[in-house]
Formats: C-alpha cells, sequence, structure tokens
C-alpha cells in the first residue's frame, strides 16, 4: 500500500494525515510485551505513549515507512511484518497504519530519534495502560493475530 492510495471507510480522504508504525512484540518469561515509544519533551511528559510511527514520504510503501520509523526512533529493526489495519486519532486527524510483528526475546530498544525520550518493552496489560486510547484497539488486534498464527501452526 502506497500513500497516495490514502482511503478510509472505503472513501478517499485527503484531508487527513497519513503516519505508518509498528507495534512489535515479544515473549518473555511467558508474558507478551510489545514495543512502545514516549514523545519527547516537557510538554509531553503527561502524554501517553505510542507505536513507533512517523509520517511515510512521497511515494513510499506504508510497510517500508513503519518499518523505517521504528528503527529510527527505538534502534531495533523489524523482521516480517503484517498488517494490522489502522485506526484514527480524532484530535490530531490522522489515520495511523500499523503492522505488527515479532521482536527478538533479545532486542534492545534505546531512544535512537529526538522523538523520543523513552522507548521500551511493556506487558500488555501495561501498555493497554500507558498507550494512547485510540491506539488501543491495535492491542487487541496483535492478540487476535498471534492467536490465527498459533493456530495455522498447531
Amino acid at each position: 500500500m502506497r500513500l497516495e492510495t490514502n482511503f478510509s471507510a472505503g472513501r478517499y480522504n485527503e484531508s487527513m494525515k497519513q503516519s505508518a508504525g509498528a507495534l512489535l512484540y515479544r515473549v518473555r518469561d511467558g508474558t507478551l510485551e510489545v514495543l512502545l515509544v514516549h514523545p519527547s519533551g516537557n510538554y509531553n511528559r503527561h502524554r501517553p505513549w505510542s507505536i513507533p510511527k512517523g509520517l511515510p514520504e512521497v511515494g513510499e510503501e506504508l510497510e517500508r515507512a513503519a518499518r523505517r520509523e521504528v528503527i529510527e526512533e527505538t534502534d531495533v529493526t523489524p523482521a516480517e511484518l503484517v498488517s494490522l489495519g489502522s485506526v484514527v486519532l480524532t484530535k490530531s486527524r490522522k489515520q495511523v497504519y500499523c503492522f505488527a510483528g515479532a521482536a527478538g526475546v533479545d532486542a534492545a530498544p534505546r531512544c535512537a530519534s529526538w522523538e523520543v525520550d523513552r522507548a521500551e518493552f511493556v506487558p500488555l496489560d501495561q501498555a493497554r495502560q500507558l498507550l494512547h486510547p485510540e491506539q488501543v484497539p491495535l492491542l487487541d488486534r496483535l492478540v487476535a493475530e498471534i492467536g490465527r498464527i498459533r493456530d495455522c501452526n498447531a
């Protein structure tokens, strides 16, 4: 999917900003953890966390943009990614396309960009509390996708 393919509910939506990101996960000591980032700046101190995400470059495929943003913000390189669809951030009028993939158990995120002041794997339950409320459905989609993968491998 490329940036030019900018659809929301089946209709072209040129007034909404587009963003692409990834929800990386791992299982550590039997607990599902997801990689989240917190925006930097004193004005963001009490703001919710987010998936690593950013604006695609013109003509850049959304999955490629998501992969690039994860690396730029966390220094973690995603492996294979699958689409989790998108969510709309109402206040910022932004449609966020999300991809998901497994991260290595030894992946060590760090703040690799001035845009974030924290980059961490957090347990799923904690992620539900930290994450921007309009991004929380992505966690449910991730859990469903992991279940689907396990069913296929059973």
